[in-house]
């Protein structure tokens, strides 16, 4: 999870990621959509292939990258007990029965004072 996050931590790595989402690519696709060396991006597609994050295949003459989102698992689970997901689950829930209860409520109470008007 380590080797993960340390990878996803540099935005050009989180940049590369979000091209490959969408698409595999070749190494010099990739390089041409920033500013940066060539050798600065192999560099940074070495890391993500090191950390599992994408897989390459060779070819022809080219190296074609494939995002492999099974490495975040780990980190998006420990992520979300951070975030107490289970603990807004509750309060959602909680305030999901008091709505039904209001609303319940309201309705009851919609005929007796209908009934007032009529004798009224």
């Amino acid at each position: 999870m380590d080797e993960v996050a340390t990878a996803i931590a540099d935005p050009v790595r989180r940049r590369i990621l979000t091209l490959l989402r969408d698409e595999p690519l070749a190494a010099g696709d990739i390089a041409q959509r920033f500013t940066i060396s060539r050798p600065a991006i192999s560099r940074h597609l070495r890391v993500l292939r090191e950390s599992g994050l994408v897989r390459d295949e060779l070819v022809g003459r080219q190296r074609i990258y494939r995002l492999d989102p099974g490495p975040l698992a780990p980190l998006v689970g420990w992520l979300a007990g951070l975030t107490g997901t289970d603990r807004w689950a509750r309060h959602l829930d909680a305030l999901e029965t008091e709505v039904y209860r209001t609303r319940r409520e309201r309705r009851s109470r919609a005929p007796a004072a209908h009934r007032r008007e009529d004798t009224a």
